[in-house]
């Protein structure tokens, strides 16, 4: 509910630390709260983490430690205000008799509160928060007589959205839930096999970006080769709406697809519904600038730069606290008057999630001259919240689950507010591919069953460390 991360893995690979960290710095804008790397050889693991951002969770001479080895997995987080601590952060690394273990994930378990209970009623101690320490004490306690059938029998006791890579002395091994709804990515470097969350970290370290890994698939990786195999059958594809709007950054691709002009083509689609004329068109940096270039080559409005960021600045949408969230949309936004000063501006934006930003943008552009400001969305009324591993809160904090379009766009302050309809939506993602994406948090449509006690009792959110 409250998380958003990121994961990569490599194995085989002289520098396979070095990559790991440059592969997390590409994949900091995912989480900014702690960060951690394991690696491993043919006799231990061994890691290092800390809080914050990469920089400061890992040490040059952490870095220097961890060099001898070939094979690592890394990791990056985002944390709720009841989670924000060094336990929690992955990847978590777990010494027993029968082998080391490194384990992270990206995702979220929509039945962790349940087996944990099951697994403490039977003696289990938990030292984290995690829904990976769930996942080590299931592969533990699995009477499987490979570790292959070990792993895949801890991962059909579990449920939710959820990539895994989970690190041993001579494999690494890779699974995705059945749905897909997060995304992992398979690369290629010199001889090594590399994963992650987006197709950029692949850039950043000069991999080759091989191919989407596939729901319900099991990959595992020796110095022998790599293995394909599956542990569940495919359900229904279910990729994130999300990634696409949202989290990936512009330069990465989600089945060869270019992230930017996916969103281009959802600002083009959402110039189709706007009613409103306009002098010209800005879009909030950085994850709208592609959808306020696509509305604006649809509609004929020019595009002008009128905000410009503060690129010290965090994103506002993973920062803890309402408080902190509004300090840093002040901290991050600007408008140029020279721009703006006298103009009908059309502000468009991939999605309103509390509305903190939107009625700052519209008050700060209003203060710097504009004499109207017409918000569009890229994306559907948010109405729901995600228990698949993302934050978009609880129904009491997501402004469009309490208030119609008209009240939000009173709320702040708009001269008209224009959200792209879920069909639209739909209809771009079909034009690049689209095998059926996840719209939850639009539709209130579940793809996954929350089998944990979560939809009812909201207040008491989940409180998870990943």
């Amino acid at each position: 509910m409250e998380e958003e991360f990121s994961v990569f893995g490599i194995w085989g690979h002289e520098n396979a630390s070095e990559l790991t960290y440059i592969a997390l710095h590409s994949l900091q804008h995912r989480g900014q709260n702690g960060a951690g790397i394991v690696a491993s050889n043919e006799d231990y693991l061994f890691g290092a983490r800390g809080m914050g951002l990469l920089n400061d969770a890992i040490s040059k001479e952490q870095l220097e430690s961890l060099k001898p080895f070939k094979n690592a997995i890394g990791h990056v987080r985002y944390a709720t205000k009841t989670s924000s601590e060094l336990a929690n952060v992955q990847p978590i690394l777990l010494k027993s008799y029968s082998g080391d273990l490194g384990i992270c994930h990206n995702g979220n378990l929509t039945n962790a509160i349940q087996l944990r209970k099951a697994l403490e009623s039977e003696g289990s101690i938990f030292q984290t928060t995690t829904d990976v320490e769930v996942m080590a004490h299931l592969l533990k306690r699995s009477k499987a007589r490979t570790n292959k059938d070990r792993i895949k029998s801890a991962l059909r006791q579990v449920k939710g959205a959820f990539v895994f890579l989970l690190l041993q002395e001579n494999s690494l091994t890779i699974a995705m839930d059945n749905h897909g709804v997060r995304p992992l990515m398979l690369g290629r470097i010199d001889d090594a096999w590399c994963v992650a969350s987006e197709t950029c970290a692949f850039t950043a370290i000069g991999a080759e970006y091989v191919r989407d890994i596939e729901p319900g698939e099991f990959i595992t990786i020796t110095d022998d080769g790599i293995d394909f195999d599956k542990y569940s059958y495919v359900e229904r594809p279910n990729l994130c709406s999300m990634e696409y709007i949202y989290f990936a950054r512009a330069d990465s691709e989600f089945r060869h697809q270019s992230t930017y002009r996916i969103r281009k083509a959802l600002g083009a689609a959402l110039a189709k519904e706007f009613k409103h004329e306009a002098d010209l068109v800005i879009g909030v940096p950085d994850s709208s600038l592609a959808a306020a270039r696509g509305f604006s080559s649809e509609s004929g409005i020019k595009q002008e730069a009128g905000l410009l960021k503060n690129r010290y600045v965090g994103r506002t949408f993973i920062t803890p606290g309402q408080e902190a969230r509004e300090r840093a949309v002040r901290m991050k936004l600007s408008p140029v008057r020279d721009i703006v000063e006298g103009k009908r501006v059309i502000v468009i934006d991939d999605s309103i999630v509390r509305g903190t930003t939107s009625k700052y943008i519209v008050r700060a552009l209003r203060k710097a001259g504009a004499t109207e400001v017409h918000m569009g969305v890229s994306s559907p009324p948010l109405k729901d919240p995600c228990y698949y591993g993302i934050d978009v809160s609880t129904h009491a904090e997501i402004i469009a689950s309490r208030k119609s379009v008209e009240e939000i766009c009173e709320e702040i302050d708009a001269d008209s507010l224009t959200y792209l309809s879920v069909e639209s939506m739909h209809d771009v993602y079909r034009q690049f591919g689209s095998r059926g994406e996840c719209d939850a948090c639009f539709t209130g449509d579940y793809p996954i069953e929350v089998v944990d006690d979560l939809l009812p009792q909201e207040k008491e959110q989940k409180s998870k460390g990943v």
